[in-house]
């Protein structure tokens, strides 16, 4: 009696694993494609990695499912096994009749657009949408509107389209409200701040966004702090970090500079070599205006170097270094 239950379950077992076996075997007699309206049957089928007599493969048929949303031309796909018959059905992403902008002041509706990547007549995805909220979003921070919020609205219209419309918040500058300097020694942090280009806040500024905070600014601001003081003779000066911290009330920035002054040089005896046919270096001479014990000036060297190059183009060494 054991022994035929033991057999009954048995068979029950393999019985209720034949499908299974069964969905792994066979050709794929024909794909049906259900769902489409503006994209061609056979271009759903071209993107399938999976076709009419191939063999059946379940890894194969998730990659056509995979590759059918990574298309981003439609918002649902459903693949099935009847038979010998491949069931797709899709649901076409809408493509997007309109774009508009609601609540901008401070920023064009051109300017957001050009920020934009999606356009009307393309297809529209969520991703893409929420990606162009980035960016958007970002362009009202380098205005210093940190407080800025962009929300998406989707109008549904007839034959799968819609119009887009971004609403936005513009919210309330992002004000600096303090710049600080930490290893500066031989110069006070009032003078520097007259170097950069980043204001502290006053009320006397409405007309200017200076400042207002934007970190393109202050990475500006680090290469103004470095020409100044090369042009005062400090040859080794580096900024170590430049700092933006959010005030608790989340209105304004603290900006800590924090920077090596390093030492101060001066410039010692200049001479020329030049070891060029009809080129004598007693003729170049007077062009080195930098006279022993002046404070090294960076921009000078500059100079100097632009007219010594000048002068031997014009013997005819253009490339001369």
């Amino acid at each position: 009696m054991r022994f035929v239950l033991w057999t009954a379950v048995v068979l029950g077992l393999m019985a209720g694993m034949a499908p299974a076996y069964a969905q792994e075997g066979g050709r794929i007699r024909s794909i049906s494609i259900q769902g489409t309206q503006r994209i061609e049957v056979e271009t759903v089928k071209s993107y399938m990695t999976v076709a009419e007599g191939d063999p059946y493969d379940s890894d194969r048929v998730n990659r056509s499912l995979k590759a059918l949303y990574n298309t981003g031309l439609f918002a649902d796909v459903a693949i099935r096994r009847d038979g010998d018959q491949l069931l797709v059905r899709v649901v076409e992403n809408p493509i997007i009749n309109r774009i508009a902008f609601e609540g901008n002041k401070r920023i064009k509706d051109e300017q957001l657009q050009a920020e934009a990547q999606l356009r009307a007549r393309t297809v529209y995805t969520r991703t893409k949408v929420q990606a162009d909220v980035k960016r958007i979003l970002e362009l009202y921070r380098r205005s210093g509107r940190f407080a800025a919020t962009v929300a998406p609205k989707i109008i549904q219209l007839d034959q799968n389209r819609v119009d887009l419309v971004y609403e936005i918040s513009e919210g309330q500058p992002t004000y600096v409200r303090r710049i600080s300097f930490v290893g500066n020694h031989r110069y006070d942090e009032s003078r520097l701040r007259e170097v950069l280009q980043t204001k502290e806040e006053r009320w006397y500024r409405f007309l200017s966004s200076d400042d207002t905070y934007d970190p393109d600014r202050v990475t500006y601001d680090r290469e103004l702090l470095r020409r100044y003081y090369l042009k005062q003779g400090f040859a080794d000066f580096r900024v170590s970090s430049a700092i933006a911290e959010l005030t608790p009330s989340r209105e304004g920035f603290f900006i800590t500079y924090t920077i090596d002054e390093g030492e101060r040089y001066k410039f010692g005896a200049s001479t020329i070599n030049a070891a060029l046919k009809d080129l004598k270096a007693e003729d170049l001479q007077p062009l080195l205006v930098s006279q022993p014990g002046d404070w090294y000036n960076a921009d000078l060297v500059e100079n100097i170097v632009q007219k010594l190059t000048d002068a031997v183009g014009t013997k005819g060494y253009a490339f001369v270094d």
